[in-house]
């Protein structure tokens, strides 16, 4: 596992108020493989918390990837679920889980929001 993970998980509680509003509301498991080797994530998930350890037990959501990949999701240089649809990785239980956890990722380099450039082009501030 490369630093990066770990400091993206260190990062997840204080990020969730702003990031967790809505239905996400229980354990997605994360197992990230390197070879032979796979090393679980536990993130338990409510609307504006979330903890994270490196336990196992039971989760309402497991998903398999690649800890390259996994390193890629975090910097933006891949798609959660574009990884799923093209089987680079695997996920199976409360959809919602999934779809909650990957508004952690960040967006890809470069990207902007149309409205501000909405707001460019017209002559008003962002």
């Amino acid at each position: 596992m490369t630093e990066a993970t770990e400091r993206f998980f260190e990062s997840l509680p204080a990020r969730a108020p702003a990031i967790l509003c809505g239905l996400a509301d229980g354990a997605l498991q994360i197992d990230l493989s390197t070879g032979q080797q796979t090393e679980q994530w536990m993130v338990r998930m409510q609307p504006g918390t979330v903890r994270i350890s490196r336990e196992r037990g039971p989760a309402d959501a497991i998903w398999s990837c690649d800890a390259a990949l996994f390193d890629r999701l975090i910097t933006g240089e891949a798609q959660g679920i574009a990884a799923v649809l093209r089987n680079e990785s695997t996920f199976s239980g409360n959809v919602v889980l999934f779809l909650a956890f990957r508004r952690f990722f960040p967006d890809p380099p470069g990207t902007r929001d149309p409205r501000e450039v909405a707001r460019k082009a017209a002559g008003r501030p962002a």
